[in-house]
């Protein structure tokens, strides 16, 4: 399946989108089996829980990342 890729200006956007949905993915999943265990309906409230963090995360991300890259380019040299 082909796309067509989205301009390298967009990275700054895709980057914090893809990893927000990551996070908010594992750690919702985390959260709700260790708030409820493995009930019949775990996927749909795992899914509940990670739509609403993803919706909190993505924007979160979008604030913090530039201190975040501030506080790295501390410890890690720049290319």
């Amino acid at each position: 399946m082909m796309f067509r890729k989205l301009p390298a200006r967009s990275f700054k956007y895709v980057l914090p989108l893809v990893i927000s949905m990551m996070m908010s993915c594992i750690i919702s999943g985390v959260s709700t089996f260790r708030s409820l265990g493995l009930p019949e309906n775990f996927i749909s409230l795992w899914m509940g829980a990670w739509a609403m963090s993803w919706v909190v995360a993505y924007p979160i991300l979008q604030l913090v990342m530039p201190t975040a890259r501030r506080i790295t380019h501390l410890f890690v040299e720049k290319e």
